[in-house]
């Protein structure tokens, strides 16, 4: 049986550990220094009382495949004053993982400590599981026992996006290329139009709009903003729910015939009735200001 005072050791030297390999705070981060400073005084010194708070810490990973470039899980951990004679208490969450996937995941990783780690110190191997197994749940449809279990919980609300972003203008060949290459990889629909002014449709789901629009704002602009976000909540959305709301079936560029020294002023005309067409006419007004023609 370990002393207190044994256990507190090794969580001092595991902290330690961690912080000499995931130097960086994207990595690693204590979140209650105060914990550790009462640890540490506790090891230190025989007549010290037992520490009032747990340590606490987060552990960001990003998973090894190979395209989950925009996939990081963080497992926010704390340690009981047993451990590491009992296990430590940890949660994985991402943003691409449903509630149920969460659970699942949670779940499957304290099996794996239970049948692997009692009575040593494991953030590691714990964070090495993660690396190596949470991608797989993003995508794992649910088992029928978990089935049963998560019918309780409320079914799950997927948001349909549509951005329409505006920029002052879009010529540069590499950024369209990045626009409809972005757009495919994220399973976003609508259309690029360029010239001056650049208009860009994009529609999706919602944390995909969002990465989307996180990168094409990174790239080099004279101005480029959102005019106008729609958002639509589909109740256990899936694939069919989320294929209805589109209003365009890819992202294509659109070239209205254009006119003007460089070539590159936009028939705004032709752009209106590709809108109303697409049942968007209302938008025209919100980039231009002016009925459509």
């Amino acid at each position: 049986e370990m002393t207190n005072r044994e256990e507190a050791e090794i969580q001092i030297s595991e902290l330690d550990l961690l912080s000499s390999m995931f130097p960086y705070e994207e990595e690693f981060i204590v979140t209650d220094q105060l914990a550790v400073a009462e640890l540490k005084h506790f090891v230190e010194n025989d007549s010290a009382e037992m520490p009032s708070s747990k340590i606490q810490f987060i552990l960001n990973v990003k998973p090894e495949v190979s395209n989950a470039s925009m996939v990081e899980f963080s497992m926010a951990c704390a340690l009981p004053f047993k451990y590491p004679t009992v296990l430590p208490e940890i949660t994985v969450r991402s943003s691409l993982l449903s509630r149920s996937q969460q659970i699942h995941l949670n779940s499957d990783l304290k099996t794996y400590l239970m049948q692997n780690c009692s009575g040593e110190p494991c953030m590691l191997s714990a964070r090495e599981w993660v690396k190596d197994h949470a991608a797989a749940y993003i995508d794992k449809e649910l088992s029928s026992s978990l089935v049963t279990t998560s019918n309780a919980m409320q079914p799950e609300v997927i948001t349909f996006t549509r951005l329409w972003i505006y920029s002052h203008h879009i010529y540069n060949k590499q950024k369209r290329k990045n626009i409809i290459d972005w757009a495919k990889e994220l399973s976003l629909s609508g259309f690029c139009m360029p010239g001056k002014p650049g208009v860009v449709c994009v529609e999706g789901l919602q944390s995909n709009c969002e990465e989307f629009w996180s990168r094409v704002r990174r790239l080099t602009w004279k101005r480029i903003l959102i005019r106008h976000r729609e958002d639509v909540s589909l109740e256990g959305g899936g694939h069919a729910e989320i294929q209805k709301q589109r209003k365009f079936s890819t992202l294509e560029e659109k070239c209205f015939d254009a006119h003007g020294a460089r070539g590159n002023h936009m028939d705004l005309g032709q752009l209106y009735h590709f809108l109303e067409e697409k049942g968007c006419a209302d938008i025209f007004q919100m980039y231009f200001g002016v009925e459509g023609h």
